[in-house]
């Protein structure tokens, strides 16, 4: 079954929002490159995104999936517009779309 199972954050300095988060919640974080870092919990995560060119206007809930070309095709069928095509990111494939709405959110597959 599909669930929402992490939340990309934008932010402007991935050092001091994992600070913030640290201190205020006591979450620990790993790096995946100088501006993406996330908690590796592996119940619902938080991913902080300062690459200019790569991180969404608001938060960005990611829903996890079986089969993420499935849940592109049924995405599609159901009347969302792919924001961001299919790509391979550290530890699986994920795409972006924007629902009816306008609300853009993510789809991964892990593996």
């Amino acid at each position: 079954m599909a669930r929402l199972n992490y939340l990309e954050l934008p932010v402007a300095d991935t050092a001091r929002a994992k600070a913030f988060y640290g201190a205020a919640f006591g979450w620990a974080f790993s790096d995946f490159g100088p501006t993406y870092a996330a908690t590796t919990s592996g119940d619902t995560d938080v991913g902080f995104q300062a690459d200019a060119a790569q991180k969404t206007a608001a938060a960005l809930p990611v829903i996890e999936v079986a089969d993420v070309d499935a849940a592109l095709a049924a995405v599609e069928a159901a009347g969302g517009r792919i924001t961001v095509p299919v790509f391979a990111f550290p530890g699986g494939r994920r795409f972006h779309f924007a629902d009816p709405d306008g609300h853009e959110l993510a789809v991964m597959q892990t593996g």
